[in-house]
């Protein structure tokens, strides 16, 4: 019996650390544990990370009046406490508009390390991202001098921007967009994955190391790497046309390409593909095989990838919902029935 438990032990140190040099090869990175060199790689130099511009980022993320109807925030279709998504297959926006493309929200957790934003990558950084939203018709259709305007009504928030950026401070629209973004760009969640790449070869049980090699094996990871195991441009319906692919009218980029989603918290983060039409993780995966791998994944190998993605699922930030400021005399009014 004691040779027996050796002999696994040994066979599962042995595939841990040939596991680790094909991980290496595979092009897949962990999020760093070192809290310096994660600040590093995720600050924007030209928007750097403070502690006030986290704050105020925050209470930004959670404000609904800055959205026309005074009802939407960033956290109605990001909901940091369900994935940083909204669970619809399309996203629902201003007077209850669904997107017009039939597209679904993607998460905000880890967005920080995708190389472009949004399904069709027209966005370079969160930036950039955060303005699209808050103008969007059918998201919070506002525009940009009712959002600058819901700011600069309330003294508390025109004190946080000084203190954030200095006295002489011009709370504009762009400014605003920059310090959600800066909150965004907190919200990574390393998980024992991450642990494992960096060392740990029992962070990782048997069956998860095996369903990391299958899914390397399989390809999977052609698409899906980096840190956010996904978040560049790639080229969809490889093999085979993607079943759903009737709904919404989205065809990806002038180039047919689409910014591939990332798996950190994939079991959180459902209904799946960019049309949000697959209910459940193993039929994504079979899809995914099917048309990008040109590959029929069978139940093993399905449930094999399956069980490594759940040890993906990560160490989500403390988040304590922000008590925000009183609407003032000036801030903007809103008429849900006519706007």
């Amino acid at each position: 019996m004691k040779s027996l438990l050796l002999s696994a032990l040994v066979a599962t140190a042995v595939m841990g650390a040939s596991l680790a040099d094909e991980v290496k090869t595979a092009g897949l990175k962990p999020i760093p544990s070192n809290a310096k060199a994660l600040e590093k790689l995720t600050s924007n130099p030209k928007n750097p990370t403070t502690a006030a511009k986290i704050e105020l980022g925050k209470m930004l993320y959670f404000e609904p009046r800055l959205s026309k109807s005074g009802l939407i925030s960033c956290n109605t279709c990001h909901n940091l406490a369900i994935g940083g998504v909204d669970g619809m297959s399309a996203a629902i926006g201003h007077k209850w508009t669904a997107n017009p493309h039939h597209l679904s929200s993607p998460t905000v957790y880890n967005a920080v390390f995708y190389s472009q934003q949004f399904w069709d990558g027209r966005s370079p950084h969160l930036e950039d991202q955060a303005q699209g939203p808050m103008q969007a018709g059918p998201e919070m259709a506002a525009p940009k001098d009712h959002v600058a305007g819901v700011v600069t009504s309330m003294p508390q928030y025109i004190s946080m921007f000084q203190k954030a950026y200095g006295k002489d401070v011009k709370i504009t629209f762009e400014k605003i967009a920059d310090t959600i973004a800066v909150y965004e760009r907190t919200l990574v969640t390393p998980s024992r994955y991450d642990a494992f790449l960096t060392g740990n070869k029992k962070a990782l049980t048997a069956p998860e190391q095996k369903g990391l090699k299958t899914f390397i094996d399989k390809g999977c990871a052609t698409c899906h790497n980096d840190i956010a195991l996904g978040g560049t441009m790639n080229a969809f319906n490889v093999t085979a046309q993607y079943k759903h692919m009737n709904v919404g009218d989205f065809k990806g980029d002038a180039n047919g390409m689409v910014r591939v989603p990332t798996l950190r918290n994939i079991t959180e983060t459902a209904p799946y593909f960019h049309n949000g039409q697959i209910a459940t993780l193993s039929e994504a995966i079979k899809e995914m095989g099917r048309i990008q791998l040109g590959v029929d994944l069978n139940n093993n190998e399905t449930a094999e990838i399956e069980t490594f993605l759940k040890s993906l699922e990560g160490k989500k930030p403390t988040v304590i919902y922000p008590m925000l400021p009183a609407s003032t005399a000036k801030t903007p009014k809103v008429d849900v029935v006519n706007n």
